[in-house]
């Protein structure tokens, strides 16, 4: 299972925010560089990286940012937020990035999600983000009826890398991660799930890893790690059992 330790950014710092809402940002950092260099020396080999503002806004907004990161990471850069036209997804490839998160684009225009992850094979991650069992979309401040696995089941045989699930209620609170909905959801699906919103600690990391065949394919922390909650090379070597 891949831990993905993540770097959020909002006007250039490393940020996280509490259930999406950008009022209720904890800044960790003015250099997502360094950060991602800390990261890799404890071992990382895959990063979550996501522009806030760009989720918002619908197009990039730290791409100085972003393009720092992917100099300085070694391994491969998963990039979420504002991602929503082919121009969008191209740009970032060439600028290095490994895969590319679509959450917005995948409610919106789910015809053009499949076309980018057909064209790019492995590339394409589609972020399903829940709220009380639905889709919310635009940095989460829409809740669509869309249920969840509804949503998802449209990107089978879609060449889609993996399905990014996030519950929005236990996002940045450390709550823990919700494995019923994260597992029940990779059950459903046959493409590989990544479990992301709560992690609070070594515990979550061990209980996911148990559901690795079940098509967890890796899960996303961010508060935790910042708050010395978790240990990142800890978190690896569980993983990695």
């Amino acid at each position: 299972m891949i831990v993905f330790p993540a770097i959020d950014l909002k006007a250039g710092q490393v940020v996280r925010l509490a259930e999406g809402d950008m009022d209720r940002a904890t800044v960790y950092g003015d250099n997502p560089a360094q950060q991602a260099t800390l990261f890799a020396e404890a071992g990382a080999q895959h990063l979550h990286v996501v522009d806030l503002d760009g989720s918002f806004a619908g197009s990039a907004q730290n791409r100085e940012a972003v393009e720092s990161i992917v100099a300085a990471f070694p391994g491969h850069v998963q990039l979420g937020g504002g991602i929503r036209t082919r121009e969008d997804v191209e740009g970032w490839f060439d600028a290095g990035v490994s895969r590319v998160v679509m959450g917005s684009a995948a409610l919106k225009d789910p015809e053009f999600v499949k076309d980018m992850a057909r064209t790019f094979e492995g590339g394409v991650v589609v972020a399903v983000d829940a709220k009380d069992g639905h889709v919310a979309t635009e940095g989460w401040a829409e809740v669509s009826d869309v249920p969840v696995v509804d949503l998802a089941r449209r990107f089978e045989d879609a060449g889609v890398a993996a399905l990014l699930f996030t519950d929005i209620g236990r996002d940045g609170l450390l709550k823990g991660v919700n494995l019923d909905a994260t597992v029940d959801l990779a059950r459903q699906v046959d493409i590989p799930v990544i479990a992301s919103g709560g992690v609070k600690g070594l515990d979550d990391i061990h209980v996911l890893s148990l559901h690795a065949k079940d098509g967890i394919e890796g899960v996303i922390t961010g508060r935790a790690l910042y708050d010395g909650r978790l240990d990142l090379a800890a978190a690896l070597a569980m993983a990695a059992r």
